[in-house]
């Protein structure tokens, strides 16, 4: 397909207030460019994001508003000098589409670092000053470089979760070198994000234990996902038979929590990353600087961690655990998301929903 194809009409949902309630809305895609791929869009994955933007939480929504960053499909069209994809290749797009292309971190890979600020999926000043718009919609349009070939046999239904639940934990974890077999691992939170640190630490060959507020989760976790333990975090005397016991921690939590119980449970040198938003954290100097600990945080992943996850997940079949709805749910979708009500991710059909 040559790249100069005329402008695409698309079919989406959007917000187009604060109330964040979502409801049909026709857009248009842009037209392709010489290393752009156009996707029909099959899948969609339901993140956190969907609900603070298309509900204004930072005050800097655009509306109409068209969520989603989780996004999986097939390869309709490809622009004249794109080489890594061709018409019916499966693919995902995360939470970004474009950055500056040139500084040291897009130079190595780590395009969400960019210096001059990636560019969002939906929300986001594009470099033509239009602002992009998510995958609660038919098609996308996007340079190869934020692209990713999602294998053949791994499920579309599943691959939209990886890009941007999946990688926010698997780049921290491999960075902290989190992918020795024979260490033991906490994981704070059992969610979207929570639940796939579970299964990436069990391939990993880790020794996993959940720390949750909810006694709920407990027989899901051990016998779904393959934990090792499960604790509640709530209970002090459970806490307290931890101290020091893990070598890493990642803590997905957004809520607020005190840190310092959290800290307590790391061995000498131990890793505590952070991939949630709490309003604050706040913990005692003495919890890192005694046990020679450290906290760190992280957000999502660039484009060579993103395919090797994606790698990775095909090849030891990791798939998160996910609850497949349609368009029309969306709304009830945020509401339950809110309620921490999913198991673990809801999944948007849209090749069958959106008409």
């Amino acid at each position: 397909m040559s790249s100069e194809t005329a402008n695409e009409d698309c079919l989406g949902w959007a917000a187009r207030d604060a109330s964040g309630v979502l409801s049909p809305y026709v857009f248009s895609r842009r037209a392709l460019r010489s290393r752009d791929v156009s996707i029909k869009i099959t899948h969609c994955g339901v993140c956190y994001a969907d609900v603070v933007w298309t509900r204004n939480k930072h005050g800097d929504s655009k509306y109409p508003l068209v969520p989603g960053h989780e996004i999986a499909g097939i390869v309709k069209g490809v622009g004249s000098d794109v080489l890594r994809f061709k018409v019916g290749d499966h693919v995902g797009v995360g939470t970004y589409v474009n950055s500056c292309q040139d500084c040291d971190y897009c130079n190595d890979g780590q395009e969400v670092h960019c210096v001059k600020g990636s560019v969002y999926t939906f929300n986001g000043v594009d470099v033509d000053g239009t602002i992009t718009k998510g995958g609660y919609s038919s098609s996308i349009v996007v340079h190869e470089r934020y692209c990713f070939m999602i294998p053949k046999d791994y499920p579309l239904d599943s691959a939209g979760p990886l890009l941007c639940a999946g990688i926010t934990v698997y780049a921290p974890m491999m960075r902290h070198k989190m992918n020795q077999p024979g260490k033991s691992l906490g994981v704070i939170g059992l969610g979207g994000l929570g639940h796939l640190a579970v299964k990436f630490g069990k391939a990993f060959g880790l020794n996993v234990t959940i720390l949750s507020t909810s006694i709920a989760k407990k027989e899901e976790a051990l016998t779904l996902l393959g934990a090792d333990k499960f604790v509640l975090s709530s209970d002090q005397e459970q806490m307290m038979a931890l101290a020091k016991s893990f070598d890493f921690i990642v803590d997905t939590a957004s809520g607020d929590h005190p840190f310092d119980p959290y800290m307590s449970l790391l061995k000498t040198a131990g890793v505590l990353v952070l991939v949630g938003f709490p309003n604050e954290v706040k913990f005692s100097p003495a919890s890192l600087n005694l046990g020679m600990r450290t906290i760190s945080g992280s957000v999502t992943g660039g484009t060579k961690e993103i395919e090797e996850m994606i790698n990775f997940c095909a090849s030891h079949r990791i798939y998160p655990t996910i609850e497949v709805i349609p368009i029309q749910y969306a709304n009830d979708a945020l509401e339950r998301l809110i309620k921490r009500d999913v198991k673990y991710r809801f999944v948007i059909d849209i090749e069958n929903s959106l008409k």
